[in-house]
C-alpha cells in the first residue's frame, strides 16, 4: 500500500505561504472564557472593538512603520473612540484593507450608528460612551495581549461595560 500525504499549501506561495503555515502552528486555545449574561440585553451597555486600526483626526495615528519593517508584527496599540463619533471623524490606519469602505460610511467597520439605534429602540441598554480600535493582522499579538487588551479591559470596567462586540475587518 502505497502512503499518501496532502500538502496544504501546494498552491500557495511566498508570504501567504508562511502566514497560514504560522497561523496552523499557534498554539490552540482550549479553554474559552464563555460567560454569559447576567442581565438581559435590553439591559446592557454595549461596547465595539474593531480590528481596522482607526484613529480620531485629531489623536495620533497608528504607525504603519512597524508592519512595514516587519511583516509580522504591528502597532500594537490602541485607539479610543467616543460613542459620537462619525464617518469623516475618523482615519483609516491599516495596511491590509482598503479605507474607502470607512472613509464613505464608518459603519462599515464601526458600527456606531446602528449601535445607537439599538439602544434608542430598546433592544440594548445603552450604547458604551467608548468604543475601542486596533491594529489587526498582526502575527505575534503578545505586546498587544500584554499592553493593550488590559488597558481596554480597564477602561471597559470602569464605563460598567456589560457586553462587548467584536468587529474583525
Amino acid at each position: 500500500m502505497v502512503a499518501k500525504s496532502v500538502d496544504s499549501y501546494r498552491f500557495l506561495h511566498g508570504i501567504e505561504k508562511k502566514v497560514l503555515k504560522r497561523w496552523a502552528n499557534l498554539p490552540q486555545e482550549t479553554n474559552i472564557p464563555w460567560t454569559p449574561l447576567a442581565k438581559p440585553l435590553s439591559m446592557c451597555t454595549v461596547s465595539l472593538v474593531s480590528s481596522a486600526a482607526l484613529a480620531l483626526r485629531i489623536d495620533e495615528p497608528f504607525n504603519p512603520e512597524i508592519e512595514r519593517r516587519d511583516p509580522w508584527f504591528a502597532d500594537p496599540s490602541y485607539r479610543v473612540l467616543p460613542r459620537t463619533v462619525r464617518t469623516g471623524d475618523v482615519q483609516v490606519c491599516h495596511l491590509h484593507i482598503n479605507p474607502a469602505f470607512a472613509e464613505q460610511d464608518l459603519n462599515s467597520v464601526l458600527p456606531v450608528e446602528r449601535l445607537n439605534e439599538l439602544a434608542e429602540r430598546g433592544e440594548i441598554g445603552a450604547a458604551a460612551p467608548s468604543h475601542y480600535s486596533y491594529m489587526g493582522y498582526t502575527l505575534r499579538p503578545e505586546r498587544l495581549l500584554r499592553e493593550s487588551v488590559p488597558g481596554i479591559l480597564r477602561q471597559l470596567r470602569q464605563e460598567n461595560v456589560d457586553v462587548v462586540v467584536l468587529v474583525p475587518v
